[in-house]
């Protein structure tokens, strides 16, 4: 007869609250072991899984951090104003795109408290830059990019109907 109990000892009594199908075995079920080696194998496919998965988050989350700084730098460049106050919004045109929305200031001053000019930026870096596609103004004092603050909509802002005058 085999014995399925656990080895009695005082480092195993965590095992002791298992149940029974649960707690290390003293000897091996009888059998070619197929169920442990098909276990083993779906084990490793899901962490493979979570490995890929896990590499693809990071790289993304890398590519998105360089993108971003790089668009500041086609605002700063865009309006020649070296301010570091600058907000991004990567949801505003889509969260699925590569199209962002970058808003400073237009004069010097705390945030948000001077007229902002917010640009629309798409494309690929080139020279450290992205395509300014088109933009708004935001008044003074105004929080949140909501449709009723922006004003003086110009390129394809104007086209797709971002300003409400």
């Amino acid at each position: 007869m085999i014995d399925f109990t656990t080895p009695s000892s005082n480092s195993d009594r965590f095992f002791d609250r298992l149940p029974h199908w649960l707690r290390p075995r003293t000897v091996e079920l009888p059998g070619k072991g197929y169920l442990r080696m098909v276990e083993l194998v779906v084990l490793v496919l899901v962490g493979l899984f979570l490995a890929v998965a896990t590499v693809n988050d990071v790289g993304r989350g890398v590519n998105i951090g360089k993108r971003l700084k790089v668009d500041m730098n086609t605002w700063r460049v865009y309006t020649h104003h070296d301010y570091k106050n600058i907000g991004v919004d990567q949801t505003l045109l889509g969260t699925g795109t590569s199209k962002e929305v970058v808003c400073g200031n237009d004069s010097p001053g705390p945030p948000k408290e001077r007229v902002q000019i917010c640009l629309m930026v798409e494309g690929p870096t080139r020279a450290g830059l992205r395509e300014v596609t088109g933009g708004w103004y935001l008044g003074a004092f105004v929080q949140e990019d909501n449709f009723e603050d922006r004003y003086g909509c110009f390129g394809k802002a104007g086209a797709k109907g971002l300003c409400p005058r």
